[in-house]
């Protein structure tokens, strides 16, 4: 049993997403290395992540559960890095791959990088082309799914070896030095696959009305809102204009991270620049198969 990198997600229900999320850190740490924490108790939960550290908690509906559930995976972080070299923290469609070009995987990738230290992967967007990409996900996202969109919001700093506070929706860290390897990529999988686009959102629509809180008042983001929703295919669609670059060379965005990286504000956090990017890319054949 290795006990060099752990990973850590919270989940509540999301099979297809925990699926991946197991399939991926699982087979690259051991599941003994994967702590789920199960938010309300989920039995389809508790089964799918059995040979993980899970971890259940209630389920109450609560409008600032996100600043709670951040408190406790600050928390649980700090804890696991007593033991493990390197924590990996995010949520359950979040990703941390490395390029296969470099030709390790994440566990040995991690194995050679010096700890004491936050590491920030690049974030980037997976997104169905429906248009492009009628073929179902299975087994595999990366193959069916392979155009990508740059995504800064999820340029996060979740491999922690460091005893840094982490901000609530882990964008942020009080470490003033930004580490972006080169070959280290955050997947954000929110957007690669319409029908359980459709699933998800009306999942987490279900969880904001029960809380009955507004927009303006629950602690999360937007998007967890029927009203701030849009209309799902209407979204899908938008990306079918966008043009699609073949040139996957991000060294360019990176360089502007570091630009634009300071303090923010008096909150002790420290960030970079976070722009939206129209380009949209087309992942090199490497990458199919890697989640």
């Amino acid at each position: 049993m290795q006990s060099d990198v752990a990973a850590v997600t919270m989940v509540r229900d999301d099979p297809f997403f925990l699926k991946a999320w197991l399939r991926h850190y699982g087979g690259l740490l051991g599941r003994e290395n994967c702590t789920v924490i199960n938010h309300g108790h989920g039995a389809a939960v508790a089964r799918l992540a059995e040979g993980c550290n899970v971890i259940g908690i209630p389920g109450d509906p609560h409008p600032n559960f996100d600043m709670k559930r951040w408190r406790l995976l600050n928390n649980v972080v700090q804890g696991l890095r007593c033991y493990y070299r390197h924590v990996i923290v995010g949520d359950v469609d979040e990703l941390v791959v490395v390029d296969p070009e470099d030709g390790r995987d994440l566990l040995s990738y991690l194995r050679d990088t010096r700890g004491k230290r936050i590491l920030t992967p690049l974030g980037l967007e997976v997104i169905h082309r429906t248009d492009l990409e009628p073929a179902p996900v299975t087994d595999r996202i990366l193959g069916p799914r392979r155009h990508v969109q740059l995504a800064p919001h999820y340029s996060k700093p979740c491999i922690v070896s460091h005893g840094a506070k982490i901000a609530r929706g882990g964008h942020f860290t009080q470490y003033d030095t930004l580490h972006t390897p080169v070959a280290l990529y955050l997947l954000h999988l929110k957007f690669c696959d319409f029908d359980t686009y459709v699933q998800t959102m009306n999942a987490r629509n279900r969880v904001t009305e029960e809380v009955g809180a507004s927009v303006q008042e629950a602690a999360i983001g937007r998007h967890w809102f029927a009203e701030a929703r849009g209309e799902d295919r209407a979204v899908f669609d938008g990306f079918h204009a966008q043009e699609v670059r073949e040139d996957f060379d991000l060294g360019w965005v990176r360089r502007r991270m570091h630009r634009s990286w300071a303090p923010r504000g008096e909150t002790g956090y420290w960030a970079f620049k976070r722009p939206d990017y129209a380009e949209q890319y087309r992942l090199p054949e490497r990458f199919t198969g890697l989640v």
